[in-house]
């Protein structure tokens, strides 16, 4: 029995992650939130033939605090989506200063109704948000490193679908094979693609040109989208099935099942909060905090992570791009702190 909640369910992303929530059969309840519309995106997905008992859940006004908190009350997991998207020209970061607060209001009533809760974080800019997140809880007294998660499934997808395109190799023959450690924007999106003998074989033959443009665009996918879009909407689709591979290694931990045989997907984590992650902070990454790893689950949280730096075969490419990433990383991180520091919760 598992009750997963997702905070902005009524918006582009929420919506076909939602569906998909729906679909799985270890979710027997859904709990949909947002401030418009929620209700009938709940009617909607609750006559579908699955087993998940669908709510739906939208204030009143803008004071009534009520529908968050019940559609929080009891659930193991929640995810957010929540937030605006980004439009032509706009860069993650200018999407601060509207979902900053978004999170962190949203985190607030997580802290003080569902404490316990794994926290998926997909609004952007998942670089200060996830930041932004740990410190509200923090603030709260309910902070828990291993349960806090920034979705940066996306850019394993879009690089596992790229790579595979140039090697000539099934895409999901790559999940598992490739990782992408980081942060989640433009060049702070490191792809690691030599981590195994024989995909490191084929990455081989292609030439640096080829290589470059893989890295390209990886970091940048989701202006390949927007301008795909005309300006009128960014990575939904794939941001929703990204969202909820990502998910549904939470729930399958939840379940007992235990990644084996691969590499497991990173999310963008706090790493002192985990075992052997401010070393690898210090030893590896100048001191910054956030990163995204490989992260190993068990029951709902992280039991531990995959050191990329002494286990994936990170070639002077990628050592390179990583230190470009540190800078941008830092500077998201010290905004989002920052943010939370001059709030009142």
């Amino acid at each position: 029995m598992v009750k997963v909640t997702v905070c902005g369910a009524a918006g582009g992303i929420g919506q076909p992650l939602s569906l998909l929530l729906k679909l799985n059969p270890q979710v027997s309840e859904l709990a949909l939130f947002d401030i418009v519309n929620a209700k009938g995106v709940a009617a909607d997905l609750s006559h579908i033939n699955t087993p998940a008992i669908v709510t739906g859940y939208q204030p009143a006004n803008k004071e009534d605090k009520t529908a968050i908190v019940e559609s929080l009350k009891g659930t193991d997991l929640v995810i957010i989506p929540a937030g605006v998207p980004r439009k032509p020209g706009m860069t993650r970061a200018d999407l601060f200063n509207i979902n900053a607060s978004i999170i962190r209001d949203l985190v607030a009533n997580i802290a003080r109704t569902a404490p316990n809760a794994a926290i998926l974080i997909i609004s952007n800019p998942v670089n200060s948000t996830v930041p932004i997140a740990a410190e509200v809880l923090k603030k709260l007294g309910v902070f828990n490193p291993k349960k806090l998660f920034g979705v940066t499934t996306l850019d394993s997808v879009r690089a596992e679908t790229f790579l595979a395109g140039l090697i000539n190799v099934s895409p999901t023959s790559l999940q598992g094979k490739i990782s992408v450690i980081g942060g989640h924007s433009g060049d702070t999106i490191v792809p690691l693609i030599n981590a195994t003998p024989e995909i490191a074989r084929k990455v081989a033959t292609l030439s640096t040109d080829q290589y470059n443009k893989f890295i390209n665009r990886v970091q940048y996918g989701g202006d390949e989208v927007v301008k795909a879009k005309n300006g009128v909407g960014s990575a939904t689709l794939s941001m929703a099935y990204a969202g909820y591979r990502f998910a549904e290694n939470v729930l399958n931990s939840l379940a007992g099942k235990e990644t084996s045989g691969s590499i497991p997907d990173s999310s963008y984590v706090y790493l002192p909060g985990l075992p052997g992650g401010k070393e690898l902070s210090t030893k590896y990454l100048n001191g910054v905090d956030f990163f995204s790893v490989p992260v190993v689950l068990e029951g709902g949280q992280i039991k531990s992570f995959v050191n990329p730096f002494e286990l994936l075969k990170v070639t002077n490419d990628e050592t390179k791009l990583v230190k470009v990433a540190l800078d941008g990383l830092s500077k998201s991180i010290d905004q989002g702190v920052a943010f939370v520091t001059a709030s009142k919760l």
